[in-house]
């Protein structure tokens, strides 16, 4: 007899009931694991301050017998927590009392660094090379003054040169390799500053130049011994003294200065510009006729307004003074006027010698007066 199927199907799961509960009844049942076993940690014993304090539990966690121990590194925080509690002393304590320590033995107060006062020492470049050059340019032109060389020919070779070195200068201000070229030739004379713009040079010989051709021979030559001697004095006295000095005023007397000026560098301008100029019309003057101040004759006529008698009011020592006074004063302000892109080298010697033009024009004028 055959059944239906869905007698079959019934039977079957009956069938199967019985086997499956009683496989399920054969298993004992286990308690569950936790997933991580429970570390106590022992409070009798202090721990040490050298080592980590890890506690292996002997006792079975939820009724398994623990077959590996389990360690765990205490924290930072609960490690001086705990040194707290013993009366010990915790890491930090004793990492601030090893700085108090050494900053005492540095004698510095505990809450500075030992970095923040050290001090570095900047090096100085003397510009030795390009200070020769400038002041040699004094001693040649006292040669040619001595040796009674004639100002249109100094003029002459000096213009010459100057339209010898615009060109190069003009090239090595467009073509890299013009300028490597001129480096590596004269570099040793030259600013970092100069690298990138006109060469000191060029103004050098235009303010030469305008001094020879604008003012009488002994105001010219005082003008370019202020510039080669005065310049670099100022230029050598204000790097070594300078920080030990205050900075000069924003202006004075209304003229702008520049800020990277020293009152060091300001007054050896000022007494080597009158220096040259005193030793100038005392010692090399009278070697050449027409000056425009001596020591027997005083302020020439051609500044008295023809009086003979009117320029010896300023003669001899009162001359000598004033004169001297006046040079040393426009030598140093002439140095540090700060006229943006303008080189020194060309306004010094302009200014300064119409500045002592403009004072023998003033004696020649009260000596009239006072006469």
């Amino acid at each position: 007899m055959t059944l239906p199927a869905n007698d079959a199907f019934s039977l079957g799961l009956a069938h199967d009931q019985p086997r499956r509960s009683s496989s399920r009844s054969r298993t004992p049942s286990l308690p569950r694991r936790s997933s991580s076993p429970k570390i106590s940690f022992s409070s009798h014993t202090p721990p040490s301050s050298t080592s980590s304090s890890v506690v292996f539990s002997p006792q079975p966690a939820n009724g398994m017998p623990a077959k590996r121990g389990h360690k765990r590194k205490a924290s930072a925080r609960d490690g001086s927590q705990q040194l707290k509690q013993h009366g010990e002393p915790t890491i930090e304590e004793l990492v601030e009392e090893v700085d108090a320590r050494i900053a005492r033995e540095r004698k510095l107060p505990p809450s500075s660094s030992p970095d923040k006062h050290k001090t570095v020492k900047k090096q100085i470049d003397w510009e030795i090379p390009r200070k020769v050059l400038h002041s040699s340019i004094g001693f040649f032109t006292i040669y040619l003054y001595t040796s009674k060389g004639n100002p249109q020919t100094v003029v002459i070779a000096l213009s010459s040169a100057l339209a010898v070195l615009v060109p190069i200068d003009i090239l090595r201000l467009k073509y890299p390799l013009c300028e490597r070229a001129f480096e590596k030739c004269v570099g040793i004379f030259m600013r970092d500053s100069e690298k990138k713009s006109s060469n000191g040079v060029i103004w050098y010989i235009l303010g030469a130049n305008t001094a020879l051709i604008a003012f009488p021979l002994d105001i010219a030559v005082v003008s370019i011994l202020i510039l080669s001697w005065a310049d670099t004095a100022a230029s050598t006295f204000g790097r070594l003294w300078g920080s030990l000095t205050p900075p000069l005023p924003a202006r004075l007397l209304g003229l702008p200065l520049a800020p990277r000026k020293s009152l060091a560098g300001f007054i050896a301008a000022s007494l080597t510009g009158a220096a040259a100029a005193a030793g100038f019309w005392t010692c090399l003057g009278p070697i050449n006729d027409n000056l425009t101040w001596s020591w027997n004759a005083g302020v020439s006529s051609t500044f008295s307004g023809g009086s003979v008698e009117g320029g010896k009011v300023f003669n001899g020592l009162t001359g000598l003074a004033v004169v001297t006074v006046w040079a040393g004063l426009v030598s140093g302000v002439a140095e540090a006027l700060d006229l943006g892109s303008v080189d020194d080298n060309l306004s010094l010697p302009i200014i300064a010698g119409g500045c002592i033009w403009g004072l023998f024009k003033v004696l020649g004028w009260l000596g009239d007066i006072l006469l």
